[in-house]
């Protein structure tokens, strides 16, 4: 009986000239060792114990911010509408006479180491030294009711020194709108040199504070009432039924310590319906 030994020699031997399916041999034997390893380690994954996986805090969820928060829609306020503006100068008619200052007989004229009227390039110029107080008429010229405008250029003024427009006038008796340089306007009633004041100053800016200036003098006069305007706007009305009428006239005033030069120009008085 052969022992084992011989019989594997025997079998050796018997593969030596068969190289073939040595290596076939070979090959299979690779296979069968991969497939053996993987299928133990997928037992080995089966039966092995699961770490359990820690639990993950879930994040609190972050506020939306809203960028344009809903607010409540204005309501539209109502505006009140203001009345029409009262037609303060109501009535103007007709020219009743123009005035370029070009003829040198239509006015007072005078001159004098104290003061002076003199026409010259179309302009009426009064002047008077510290403390004189000079005027002029036009002659032959008589109204009741009208609207008179003059344009007053101040060439030398300050403090309270002052110029302005003379209306239903005569010899010695007169209303006066006196504008000062102080910024000032008010009108006095003289009669035989006695002055009475019917308003007192009130501000204005539309008068010239000082030289150089100027300003446009309007006044409204029917019946008792008198109105000032000073270019175009409105400053003040008296109510004084005294003189109802005359002619109309000019003036400047030396207050302080200097002279006051004030030149007049482009008369023109309407009538009032």
């Amino acid at each position: 009986m052969k022992t084992c030994h011989q019989t594997y020699m025997m079998f050796l031997m018997s593969l030596r000239n068969r190289p073939q399916l040595i290596r076939r041999i070979f090959q299979c034997t690779a296979l069968a060792t991969v497939l053996l390893l993987t299928s133990c380690a997928a037992l080995d994954a089966i039966n092995a114990t699961p770490i359990p996986t820690p639990p993950t805090e879930t994040p609190l969820p972050t506020p939306t911010i809203n960028w344009f928060p809903a607010t409540a829609t204005p309501t539209l306020g109502v505006f009140s509408t203001n009345p029409p503006t009262q037609e303060l100068r109501p009535g103007l008619g007709e020219v009743l006479l123009t005035d370029d200052f070009s003829d040198t007989s239509l006015w007072d004229l005078a001159v004098s180491d104290e003061a002076s009227a003199a026409i010259e390039n179309n302009r009426l110029t009064l002047a008077a030294q510290s403390g004189v107080y000079m005027f002029s008429f036009r002659h032959d010229t008589f109204l009741n009711d009208y609207y008179a405008e003059i344009t007053a250029q101040i060439n030398l003024c300050r403090g309270n020194d002052d110029y302005g427009l003379l209306i239903r006038a005569n010899a010695v008796t007169y209303y006066r709108f006196a504008l000062s340089c102080n910024g000032t306007a008010r009108i006095d009633r003289l009669s035989n040199g006695t002055r009475l004041n019917l308003q007192s100053p009130l501000p204005s800016g539309d008068i010239p504070p000082g030289a150089p200036g100027e300003v446009r003098i309007g006044v409204w006069a029917v019946g008792p009432e008198m109105r000032l305007f000073l270019n175009g706007r409105y400053q003040f009305s008296i109510s004084e039924p005294s003189y109802p009428g005359g002619t109309i006239g000019v003036f400047v005033n030396s207050a302080g310590d200097t002279a006051t030069i004030v030149s007049f120009a482009n008369l023109i008085v309407q009538s009032v319906e």
